[in-house]
């Protein structure tokens, strides 16, 4: 019997263009003999079901459905493909659990905790072999000491927005004379920074997935960039960054990246796919935890489908078993 799913996609912040090409990716690749899919936009403006042949119509959101021709569709399930908000920040996930209706993602409680970057770091902190950057949280309602964070904080330093994934108003501060500057720079994104102090060694971003019922860790990547940091440009304009999946690192590496990683994973209570981004210091030495992304982008040149491809699996096979392990 086939499956009804709603493949849900754009958003209401920048990273809707980026929604727009995973749900791209997503579509090519789920088995129409297994699901029919319907595509819809989210926006400001509504949500909104657009067939090729004709006009768009809008979602019912008191229970979710589309009527077509007369006829009342309801869905199975949905597939989540919307980084940022709504989609990866819980707001959507509450709407359907009071629908009753089972979605690819994190549940919302996993889902608000892990847009916010200082909140999640506290959570994770503890797991054996991670490490987490020092660091200080700051919000424009309540006044900061410039000079402590100086003090308390070595140079140089990230700045970030606590919510959002993209690295939209991240800035790299070399020098503690334009501390200021930067937190100007990410209170324009959010009303909460994180400044953390940087940590030197190799990047890499890692997918986890539960499929089968098993907690699997994807071939991890090597991020290279010739930009201060793997920000916005680095992540989406071909040639930026340099990306080897799987990485080159030692066997034993691997297998403590993959047991980190599964164990970030099993401590958030994530569901369906997530990505894990760290450092590893010195010569493969500690793994420091960056961040989590727990909708992450299905681009074609995405990490978690190279990753995919890595382990020898096709991206319909892939997404089959995500939807059988999350919406049944």
């Amino acid at each position: 019997m086939k499956k009804t799913i709603a493949l849900l996609t754009g958003g209401t912040t920048g990273e809707w263009v980026v929604s727009v090409k995973s749900a791209a990716t997503i579509a090519q690749n789920l088995d129409a003999d297994k699901f029919d899919v319907y595509k819809i936009m989210l926006t400001q403006q509504g949500w909104f079901y657009e067939p090729a042949d004709s006009v768009k119509i809008e979602v019912d959101r008191n229970d979710f459905s589309l009527t077509l021709n007369g006829k009342k569709i309801k869905f199975d399930g949905v597939f989540i493909a919307i980084h940022g908000s709504p989609g990866e920040d819980g707001k959507l996930q509450g709407y359907f659990d009071m629908l009753n209706l089972s979605y690819t993602t994190c549940d919302a409680l996993t889902s608000a905790i892990t847009m916010n970057k200082g909140y999640t770091k506290a959570i994770v902190q503890g797991i054996p072999g991670l490490h987490v950057a020092k660091s200080a949280q700051i919000f424009n309602s309540i006044p900061y000491n410039t000079d402590q964070l100086k003090k308390d904080l070595k140079v140089p330093y990230f700045v970030k927005p606590n919510n959002g994934g993209s690295s939209i108003g991240m800035s790299k501060v070399n020098h503690a004379d334009d501390l200021q500057a930067a937190i100007d720079k990410a209170f324009n994104e959010d009303s909460q920074i994180l400044i953390e102090e940087f940590i030197s060694g190799r990047e890499f971003t890692v997918g986890v997935v539960k499929l089968d019922g098993k907690v699997t860790v994807l071939p991890i990547t090597e991020v290279e960039t010739a930009k201060e940091f793997f920000d916005f440009e680095a992540k989406y304009t071909p040639g930026v960054a340099r990306e080897t999946t799987p990485a080159p690192v030692r066997a034993e590496t691997r297998e403590r990246v993959a047991k980190i990683a599964e164990a970030v994973y099993v401590k958030l209570n994530c569901r369906g796919v997530v990505r894990i981004d760290f450092i590893l210091s010195g010569d493969e030495g500690d793994f420091h935890f960056i961040e989590i992304n727990t909708i992450p982008g299905q681009t074609a040149t995405s990490f978690i489908p190279q990753q995919v491809a890595a382990m020898d699996m096709k991206l319909n096979d892939f997404y089959t078993k995500l939807i059988r392990e999350t919406i049944g």
